[in-house]
Protein backbone atom coordinates (compact mmCIF):
# COMPACT_ATOMS: atom_id res chain seq x y z
CA UNK A 1 0.00 0.00 0.00
CA UNK A 2 1.27 3.12 -1.01
CA UNK A 3 0.81 6.78 0.93
CA UNK A 4 -2.55 7.91 -1.29
CA UNK A 5 -3.96 4.96 -0.81
CA UNK A 6 -3.71 4.61 2.94
CA UNK A 7 -4.75 8.19 3.55
CA UNK A 8 -7.80 7.51 1.10
CA UNK A 9 -8.27 4.46 3.12
CA UNK A 10 -8.09 6.50 6.16
CA UNK A 11 -10.42 9.08 5.64
CA UNK A 12 -12.76 6.56 4.70
CA UNK A 13 -12.76 5.37 8.14
CA UNK A 14 -13.16 8.26 10.01
CA UNK A 15 -16.07 9.14 7.42
CA UNK A 16 -17.70 6.22 8.26
CA UNK A 17 -17.40 6.46 12.06
CA UNK A 18 -20.48 5.81 13.91
CA UNK A 19 -21.55 9.57 15.26
CA UNK A 20 -24.71 8.48 17.53
CA UNK A 21 -22.03 6.05 19.84
CA UNK A 22 -19.22 9.56 19.47
CA UNK A 23 -22.12 11.88 19.90
CA UNK A 24 -22.58 9.65 23.49
CA UNK A 25 -19.24 9.29 24.29
CA UNK A 26 -19.04 13.06 24.27
CA UNK A 27 -22.32 13.41 26.51
CA UNK A 28 -20.98 11.24 29.27
CA UNK A 29 -17.61 13.19 29.28
CA UNK A 30 -19.23 16.16 29.69
CA UNK A 31 -21.70 14.85 32.36
CA UNK A 32 -18.51 14.04 33.69
CA UNK A 33 -16.99 17.89 33.99
CA UNK A 34 -20.48 18.96 35.23
CA UNK A 35 -20.35 16.82 37.90
CA UNK A 36 -16.53 17.18 38.70
CA UNK A 37 -16.06 13.44 38.39
CA UNK A 38 -12.58 11.64 37.27
CA UNK A 39 -12.39 10.19 34.04
CA UNK A 40 -9.27 7.03 34.03
CA UNK A 41 -7.69 6.45 30.49
CA UNK A 42 -5.91 3.21 29.46
CA UNK A 43 -4.57 1.09 26.45
CA UNK A 44 -1.75 -0.16 25.53
CA UNK A 45 0.92 0.58 22.56
CA UNK A 46 -0.29 3.05 20.48
CA UNK A 47 -3.42 2.86 22.44
CA UNK A 48 -1.22 3.80 25.51
CA UNK A 49 -0.07 6.35 23.45
CA UNK A 50 -3.47 7.72 22.95
CA UNK A 51 -4.32 7.63 26.21
CA UNK A 52 -1.46 9.91 27.32
CA UNK A 53 -2.44 12.14 24.89
CA UNK A 54 -6.12 12.07 25.44
CA UNK A 55 -5.73 12.88 28.72
CA UNK A 56 -3.59 15.73 27.79
CA UNK A 57 -6.18 17.46 25.54
CA UNK A 58 -8.67 16.93 28.13
CA UNK A 59 -6.83 18.65 31.08
CA UNK A 60 -5.52 21.32 29.13
CA UNK A 61 -6.63 21.22 25.26
CA UNK A 62 -10.46 21.44 26.93
CA UNK A 63 -9.91 24.25 29.59
CA UNK A 64 -12.33 27.77 29.30
CA UNK A 65 -10.78 30.44 31.77
CA UNK A 66 -12.49 30.89 34.23
CA UNK A 67 -14.77 27.15 34.56
CA UNK A 68 -13.62 24.25 36.35
CA UNK A 69 -11.16 21.95 34.87
CA UNK A 70 -11.22 18.32 33.62
CA UNK A 71 -9.99 15.42 36.13
CA UNK A 72 -8.20 13.06 34.28
CA UNK A 73 -5.68 10.42 34.62
CA UNK A 74 -4.17 8.11 32.13
CA UNK A 75 -2.91 5.08 33.76
CA UNK A 76 -0.20 4.65 31.40
CA UNK A 77 1.79 7.55 32.33
CA UNK A 78 3.38 6.43 35.41
CA UNK A 79 5.91 3.80 34.37
CA UNK A 80 7.23 2.97 37.58
CA UNK A 81 3.73 2.36 38.89
CA UNK A 82 3.10 0.38 36.19
CA UNK A 83 5.86 -2.00 36.40
CA UNK A 84 5.44 -2.39 40.04
CA UNK A 85 2.00 -3.65 39.73
CA UNK A 86 2.64 -5.57 36.83
CA UNK A 87 5.90 -7.54 38.32
CA UNK A 88 4.48 -8.01 42.35
CA UNK A 89 1.02 -9.01 40.92
CA UNK A 90 0.24 -9.56 37.32
CA UNK A 91 0.22 -7.42 34.18
CA UNK A 92 -3.72 -7.60 33.89
CA UNK A 93 -4.33 -6.15 36.96
CA UNK A 94 -1.73 -3.46 36.71
CA UNK A 95 -4.70 -0.68 35.52
CA UNK A 96 -7.45 -2.36 38.22
CA UNK A 97 -4.77 -1.47 41.03
CA UNK A 98 -4.01 2.03 40.15
CA UNK A 99 -7.92 2.73 39.75
CA UNK A 100 -8.29 1.57 43.58
CA UNK A 101 -6.80 4.33 44.68
CA UNK A 102 -7.94 6.89 43.50
CA UNK A 103 -11.53 5.75 42.25
CA UNK A 104 -14.99 6.94 43.38
CA UNK A 105 -18.14 5.63 42.37
CA UNK A 106 -19.61 7.49 39.01
CA UNK A 107 -16.39 8.12 37.89
CA UNK A 108 -15.28 7.16 34.19
CA UNK A 109 -12.96 4.81 32.83
CA UNK A 110 -12.30 5.29 28.63
CA UNK A 111 -11.59 1.97 27.89
CA UNK A 112 -8.77 2.14 24.63
CA UNK A 113 -7.88 -1.42 22.82
CA UNK A 114 -7.80 -1.23 19.10
CA UNK A 115 -8.85 -5.62 19.49
CA UNK A 116 -11.30 -4.30 22.27
CA UNK A 117 -9.86 -8.32 23.86
CA UNK A 118 -6.42 -6.97 25.42
CA UNK A 119 -6.47 -8.98 29.05
CA UNK A 120 -5.05 -5.88 31.07
CA UNK A 121 -8.19 -3.30 29.36
CA UNK A 122 -10.99 -6.16 29.91
CA UNK A 123 -9.85 -6.55 33.41
CA UNK A 124 -9.36 -2.59 34.27
CA UNK A 125 -13.33 -2.87 32.77
CA UNK A 126 -14.88 -5.58 34.87
CA UNK A 127 -13.43 -3.84 37.97
CA UNK A 128 -14.56 -0.24 37.22
CA UNK A 129 -18.05 -1.69 36.46
CA UNK A 130 -18.37 -3.25 39.56
CA UNK A 131 -16.73 -0.60 41.76
CA UNK A 132 -19.50 1.74 40.02
CA UNK A 133 -17.96 3.33 36.92
CA UNK A 134 -19.17 4.35 33.28
CA UNK A 135 -17.55 2.80 30.44
CA UNK A 136 -16.58 4.25 27.62
CA UNK A 137 -15.12 1.64 24.87
CA UNK A 138 -12.41 2.72 21.79
CA UNK A 139 -12.22 0.11 19.43
CA UNK A 140 -12.21 -1.43 16.30
CA UNK A 141 -12.68 -4.29 13.81
CA UNK A 142 -15.64 -6.52 15.08
CA UNK A 143 -15.25 -4.37 18.83
CA UNK A 144 -14.25 -7.89 20.47
CA UNK A 145 -15.29 -7.99 24.23
CA UNK A 146 -14.99 -4.43 24.99
CA UNK A 147 -18.16 -4.24 22.52
CA UNK A 148 -19.94 -5.78 24.84
CA UNK A 149 -18.91 -4.58 28.44
CA UNK A 150 -18.52 -0.94 27.64
CA UNK A 151 -21.92 1.30 28.50
CA UNK A 152 -20.85 3.10 25.29
CA UNK A 153 -18.70 1.94 23.21
CA UNK A 154 -17.54 3.40 19.57
CA UNK A 155 -16.28 0.68 17.18
CA UNK A 156 -13.71 2.23 14.25
CA UNK A 157 -14.66 0.37 11.31
CA UNK A 158 -11.51 -0.92 10.31
CA UNK A 159 -9.42 -3.90 11.10
CA UNK A 160 -5.89 -2.25 10.33
CA UNK A 161 -4.67 -1.20 13.58
CA UNK A 162 -2.71 1.63 12.29
CA UNK A 163 -5.94 3.34 11.13
CA UNK A 164 -8.24 2.20 14.01
CA UNK A 165 -5.20 4.10 16.31
CA UNK A 166 -5.07 7.36 13.80
CA UNK A 167 -9.48 6.81 13.96
CA UNK A 168 -9.12 7.04 17.81
CA UNK A 169 -6.68 9.95 18.27
CA UNK A 170 -8.89 11.99 15.31
CA UNK A 171 -11.39 11.28 17.51
CA UNK A 172 -10.10 12.32 20.90
CA UNK A 173 -9.09 15.20 19.10
CA UNK A 174 -12.87 16.09 17.84
CA UNK A 175 -13.87 15.46 21.35
CA UNK A 176 -12.14 17.79 22.59
CA UNK A 177 -12.35 20.70 21.00
CA UNK A 178 -16.40 19.92 20.95
CA UNK A 179 -16.29 19.75 24.94
CA UNK A 180 -13.95 22.85 25.13
CA UNK A 181 -16.83 24.73 22.82
CA UNK A 182 -19.59 23.02 24.96
CA UNK A 183 -18.21 24.29 28.12
CA UNK A 184 -17.72 27.65 26.90
CA UNK A 185 -21.71 27.92 26.02
CA UNK A 186 -22.64 27.13 29.36
CA UNK A 187 -20.07 29.66 30.35
CA UNK A 188 -21.78 32.21 28.35
CA UNK A 189 -25.69 31.28 29.15
CA UNK A 190 -26.76 33.70 32.31
CA UNK A 191 -27.06 32.01 36.15
CA UNK A 192 -30.06 32.64 37.92
CA UNK A 193 -29.56 33.65 41.49
CA UNK A 194 -31.03 31.08 43.68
Amino acid sequence: MNVPDYMADLRDVLARLPMEDVLRVRAVLLQAWRDGRTIFVAGNGGSAATASHMVNDLNKGAIVEGRPRFRALALTDNVPLLTAWSNDTAYHRAFVEQMMNFFSPGDILVAISGSGNSPNIIAAVEWAREAGAVILGLTGGTGGRLRALADHCVVVPASRMEEIEDAHLALSHALCVSLRAAIAAETAKPVLAE
